[in-house]
């Protein structure tokens, strides 16, 4: 099984949000103006680590602010809370309250993650400022085109709000659930984990580890339903090594890999793969202006190295031996012809099964 470390490049650079784009996030109500910063959050002027129950260091980090800078940073985090999950109004402002500030000190984003409670009921929930990455904003946005799940965050500027996506991290799981997990649970884990990959892989998200999704139990009459989320947007499509966008050359998920080999037969994950490009077919058809209009963005911008570029071309020739992907340019490029790909093959099967 490969290292991830051997097949991704060390560090991603952040890629700015460029005019284009811009224009983009404001047609769909993504652009909004907010009233506090990424950068506003940096000036903390102390911070102590935080444990989880176990008494392991999370990495993350409780930031503290002096009296006036809180009082100021609280209020417009308040407001934030409001324009993400609500009409942005001040009605409900007196009733949040900023019950911590969190810093993370690991990966690429260097994210705060900002507790809001209901002081009326005690129910709390998250969210996160980040700094603006177009990379972040692609791999959002096409999550909520071509997955079942919408996204919710707001841009402006070099800052970036996102909603918290609730559920078990997928490390969390491997580690203490799935062992508890009956057959026929293993064997639903096994189906949504290939349908799982499957996305990730054509819309060349990259370096889904364990940690970088969760997985989501639900209640359905006599069973329990898994279904696997992203959580980490920051690899979307820049690395070239086609490994990198495949879960299963990323050591962590090894268990859940060995699991899919037990549980299921090769015709079986054909199928599953078949269900789930058929279903990002179906998405694209039926919001065909909003995907073709973020594709050209992309098309239009930088957010990979030209050697990316070229190795991620000569290995989608290799695996899907089409040779459209040696005249693309750009990673919007690539991406476009792995959709077209995908839509085309999906509406001559439809078709087909008309006559």
């Amino acid at each position: 099984m490969s290292s991830p470390k051997k097949i991704m490049s060390k560090k991603k650079p952040t890629f700015p949000v460029n005019e284009m784009l811009d224009g983009y996030l404001k047609r769909y109500k993504r652009n909004i103006k907010i009233p506090i910063f990424y950068d506003d959050l940096l000036r903390f002027q102390g911070s102590v680590a935080v444990f989880d129950k176990n008494d392991e260091d999370t990495l993350w980090v409780r930031t503290y602010y002096s009296e006036w800078d809180r009082e100021e940073i609280d209020k417009s985090l308040k407001k934030i809370y409001t324009m993400l999950h609500s009409d942005g109004s001040n009605e409900t402002i007196p009733f949040l309250n900023i019950d911590a500030i969190d810093y993370c000190t690991f990966g690429n984003s260097k994210p705060f993650r900002i507790k809001v409670r209901n002081i009326l009921n005690d129910n709390f929930i998250y969210f996160y400022v980040k700094k603006a990455d177009a990379s972040r904003i692609y791999g959002l946005e096409l999550e909520h085109i071509l997955s079942p799940h919408n996204m919710n965050f707001l841009v402006h500027k070099e800052t970036l709000i996102e909603e918290h996506i609730a559920g078990i991290p997928g490390d969390d799981f491997i580690r203490d659930f799935l062992p508890k997990c009956s057959e026929s649970e293993k064997s639903q884990i096994a189906k949504e984990f290939v349908k799982f990959k499957e996305r990730c892989l054509i819309r060349l998200l990259g370096d889904m580890r364990s940690y970088n999704y969760v997985i989501t139990p639900t209640h359905d009459f006599d069973q329990i339903v898994y279904k696997f989320r992203a959580i980490d947007f920051d690899q979307q499509s820049f690395e070239g090594n086609l490994k990198v966008y495949n879960l299963q050359f990323m050591k962590e998920n090894f268990k859940m890999i060995e699991m899919v080999g037990r549980k299921l037969q090769n015709s079986s994950i054909n199928q599953y793969k078949v269900e789930e490009r058929s279903f990002m077919a179906k998405r694209m058809i039926t919001s065909p202006k909003r995907t073709s209009r973020l594709i050209k963005c992309m098309k239009k911008d930088t957010i990979s190295f030209p050697e990316n570029i070229e190795l991620l071309k000569k290995h989608l020739i290799q695996y899907v031996g089409d040779v459209k992907f040696k005249d693309c340019k750009n990673m919007g490029e690539i991406l476009e012809t792995i959709l077209d790909f995908v839509k085309r093959n999906y509406l001559n099967i439809s078709n087909k099964e008309l006559f």
